[in-house]
Order: C-alpha cells, then structure tokens, then sequence
C-alpha cells in the first residue's frame, strides 16, 4: 500500500482509504461488516471514515464500527486514522443538522461515546452552512482540537471561495486546515476548477469520496439498470442520470479500462490518483473480494500521454454532483 502525504502536513494516508458511508449499517450482518474491515487493515488501508449520519438508521455506521474495534482494533489504534463528520440532519429540531457550534460539538461527543473513542484523528464540517457565520463553523472545529477530542481538522464539499476563507479563519485561531473532503471522478470533475489550486497553495490535502460515481463508474450498469441496484432502491443519484449518452460515456472507458488490463472501477480510481494533490481515494466496498479487487487498481497508476487524451473525451461532467448544494454555496 502506497501512502501519500496530506498537503504539507505531517500526515500520510493510505492511496485507498474505507468509508463506511454504506454497507455498515444495521441493515447488513455485522460479520461482513467486520470481514471487510479486518481484510482492509491487513491490505494495508489504515484510514477508516465515517459521518454521524451513516447507516441506516443514522449512527449505526458509528455504533458498528465502536463493536468491532473494541474487539479487533483497539490494540492497533495507534496504527489508524479514524474520521467523523457533522453537517447534515441527525435528529429533530434546530440543533440537529448544519454549522452550528452547539450542533457540531454535541455531535462529536455522541459520535465519540457510539464509536466509544475518546478522540478521533479527524473531525470534518461536512457542508457548509449559508445560514451561520464560517467563523463560528469554525471555530467549532477549532474547539473539537483545543478540548483534545479532535487530532486535525478538516471539511468537505465547500467551493474554492469557502475554502480560501475557511483556511484563513482556521489560521487566526491556530488550527490549521488539514484535509478537504470533496466528490471527484471521471464524470464529476469540478475540483479542478479552483479547489485543487486553493487546496495546493495552502498545503492542504484532498481526499476524494465517490470515485466510483455512486456504482456508475462500474461494470454494475453496463447492460442497463438491475432490480436490486442502489438507483432503483432510491440510495444513489436519479436513475434519469443513467440517459444514453452516459451509459454510452462509461462503455468506452469500459474499453479503455480493458485494454489497460483493469476493470471500469480499477481505471476510475487509478485516474483520480494521477493528480498528486490527491491524498487518498475514498471507496466504499460491500463485500472482501469487491474491496480486493478495487484496491488491485493501485498495480497500475501510471497513464499514458495518449490514454489521458482518449479517457478526456468521455470524462465530462455528467450530472452527478448530488452534493453541490454546499460545493455551489
């Protein structure tokens, strides 16, 4: 496993990282769950991401999580990055979702007392809020470090604008930003137009989630939609999104992932990874062998000039920035 360093900080993260945005809910048995992030360790993935959110129901990602390593990681947790976010809606009333100081702290400490951590390495503002000062957002985040509950910080899904003033209010209070956690793949690219700049002269890291573009970037939709897909169960981007001129957009990569010796997953992660202000690929895996062959896409990272040039003409934008909402604000 290739690590690679976090902008100019004194962090390194595994080239694949494991979310826990789906798959370790109460609706899967615990078991897999615990497979998969066992075999992940032992690959050499030492990055673990989760949100207060994840599920279903919302914190049983965290509660799952909290089981299996008390009785399996506890003894490494020296050897792990393990990451929580706060932003989107996580029980009801005015308290419970967005930028708030009272929100993002209480937050962490009900993540901190399911996933039963005293810290986590990294503490994310996961959207911004248009409706709270960044300053109290924040410093927020700035206080999750001073109260020693929060190693670095970071946020995810802001523009290159927020970013910028993001960095400099976190500079004033003494806690810089560590990592910015943005959606990036072949058909989702609007990093590269200002956030990777920002992220770079700051020295800021970037660790992309969806490489995959929510499953599209897969051999899953290539013969059309399954019944049992994450589209037709309503979990991922609008099965409108899968128009003919998509499918026809991921059928050539698809070749051109073949003649590469990879799958249509292993290209798209390789691509991401080709820009070194990208720390890490964030994947999410449902099963061992589907977590092992994605990470085979590390065995070959290197792109010629003429396959750049052939994989531009299908890696558009396609619509499946679900999250700019934030990244637009």
């Amino acid at each position: 496993m290739p690590y690679r360093r976090v902008g100019r900080s004194g962090i390194q993260l595994p080239a694949i990282s494991l979310g826990l945005w789906q798959n370790f809910g109460d609706d899967r048995p615990l078991a897999g769950s615990r497979a998969i992030l066992r075999r992940a360790f032992d690959l050499g993935i030492t990055h673990f991401d989760l949100a207060n959110n994840y599920g279903p129901p919302y914190g049983a990602a965290e509660t799952n999580f909290g089981r299996i390593f008390k009785e399996d990681f506890a003894p490494y947790r020296d050897e792990l990055i393990i990451s929580t976010k706060a932003g989107y809606d996580q029980w009801p009333g005015p308290y419970g979702e967005f930028g708030s100081r009272k929100y993002l702290l209480a937050s962490l400490d009900q993540s901190l007392a399911r996933m039963g951590l005293d810290h986590v390495d990294i503490f994310y503002s996961h959207r911004f809020d248009p409706r709270t000062p960044l300053e109290e957002t924040m410093g927020a985040l700035a206080s999750a470090v001073g109260q020693g509950k929060a190693l670095y910080v970071g946020i995810s899904s802001y523009s290159p604008e927020r970013t910028e003033e993001a960095i400099q209010i976190l500079a004033g209070l003494g806690t810089p930003l560590l990592i910015h956690q943005p959606s990036y793949s072949l058909l989702n690219r609007w990093i590269e137009h200002g956030l990777l700049e920002v992220l770079e002269s700051h020295g800021v890291g970037a660790i992309v989630f969806s490489p995959l573009g929510q499953g599209l970037l897969t051999d899953r939709y290539l013969q059309g939609v399954p019944e049992d897909s994450r589209v037709r169960r309503g979990e991922a981007f609008a099965e409108q999104l899968l128009s003919d001129e998509n499918l026809a957009r991921v059928r050539a990569l698809n070749e051109i992932a073949a003649r590469r010796g990879q799958s249509l997953a292993q290209l798209a992660i390789a691509w991401v990874l080709r820009d070194q202000r990208v720390s890490s690929a964030l994947i999410g895996a449902s099963s061992v062998s589907q977590l092992e062959q994605n990470v085979l896409a590390l065995s070959n990272l290197d792109f010629t000039a003429e396959e750049l040039v052939e994989i531009e003409r299908y890696a558009v934008d396609s619509g499946i920035n679900i999250w700019s909402p934030s990244s637009d604000a």
